[in-house]
């Protein structure tokens, strides 16, 4: 009997191409600067929440748990960069606190371990933050990204991951709407 196929998935809020691009360009940049593998537009992302593998027949409950996880939309404002030295990451992120999306990531983690996922929490409080470089050689104290980037929130996603020889590529399996709420920040 052959074990089950799996996927690596995981929630995230997903940029328009443009934003991507854009963020795409700073990355590049920003690996040229400091060394390191910068990363591809079409893979830009904010992880909401990260499952892991699964059984690739567990795929219709994910989707279940995206359809009843509530949330409003927000706007992120892309305006610093950061540096994680533990893992060598340059990130860009928003100096603000976005409680509506805070909000979101609590209720999706709540209603992925009640359906019987595991989920990596991370090492603290939920940051949002896009990758731009991994494998950095060189450090980069924090600095403000002018003119910061706006990123209007309105739908989160259910992503599959593949490993390949260039890097991970992303599936998008599902699309959840958030509720619009009229200034939202």
């Amino acid at each position: 009997m052959s074990a089950e196929k799996q996927a690596r998935v995981f929630f995230a809020l997903w940029p328009t191409p443009a934003l991507a691009e854009r963020l795409g360009s700073i990355a590049r940049a920003e690996a040229a600067r400091l060394g390191g593998r910068a990363t591809r537009p079409e893979t830009i992302h904010i992880t909401l929440a990260f499952i892991g593998d699964v059984p690739e027949s567990r795929l219709p409950e994910l989707v279940a748990v995206g359809q009843s996880t509530a949330g409003g939309g927000s706007d992120i404002d892309l305006d610093h960069l950061e540096h994680w030295a533990h893992n060598r990451i340059r990130w860009a992120g928003c100096r603000k606190a976005l409680p509506v999306l805070g909000e979101l990531v609590g209720t999706l983690r709540q209603n992925l371990l009640a359906a019987g996922f595991s989920v990596d929490r991370g090492h603290g409080p939920f940051i949002p933050h896009v990758t731009l470089v991994r494998k950095t050689r060189l450090a980069a104290p924090a600095s403000l990204l002018a003119p910061s980037l706006h990123w209007p929130v309105r739908e989160f996603v259910l992503v599959r991951s593949a490993l390949g020889q260039a890097g991970s590529t992303y599936r998008t399996l599902a699309s959840f709407p958030l509720a619009t709420c009229s200034g939202s920040t």
